[in-house]
């Protein structure tokens, strides 16, 4: 998922990056305590990419909760076995008011949540 950063207009200021993380973790609807290994991995995984020279700025539970639909009804019917982890990019990666996307922003995005596949099946293996 994604969200807004300049909402107030296309030439306003961006939304303070104190609360508007490139990367928001949404964990709100999980057993945290449970989950730990795999959403720790994935968001240190994550927090070890950079961005145009830059760390991504990965946090958690800022500016969404991750108390959507889809998260909710797998933590609730699935506890034990369902960690759905809400995933919201900040629109770094287009112009959110003309809706032209940075392509190569696009891509480096992609190949940082490539990258966590591999940590999270050995955060779920290890579960076992």
């Amino acid at each position: 998922h994604s969200y807004n950063h300049r909402r107030e207009g296309p030439e306003a200021m961006p939304t303070s990056r104190d609360v508007a993380p490139d990367i928001n973790i949404g964990t709100s609807s999980m057993d945290r305590e449970r989950w730990a290994p795999v959403v720790d991995a994935f968001i240190e995984t994550l927090r070890g990419q950079r961005l145009n020279g830059e760390p991504i700025d990965v946090r958690e539970n800022v500016s969404f909760q991750g108390k959507g639909e889809q998260t909710r009804f797998v933590h609730a019917n699935f506890p034990e076995t369902g960690c759905a982890i809400a995933v919201e990019f900040k629109k770094i990666f287009m112009d959110e008011w003309s809706g032209e996307p940075d392509w190569g922003t696009i891509e480096r995005l992609r190949a940082m949540l490539a990258s966590t596949v591999l940590v999270l099946e050995s955060a779920l293996r290890a579960m076992r």
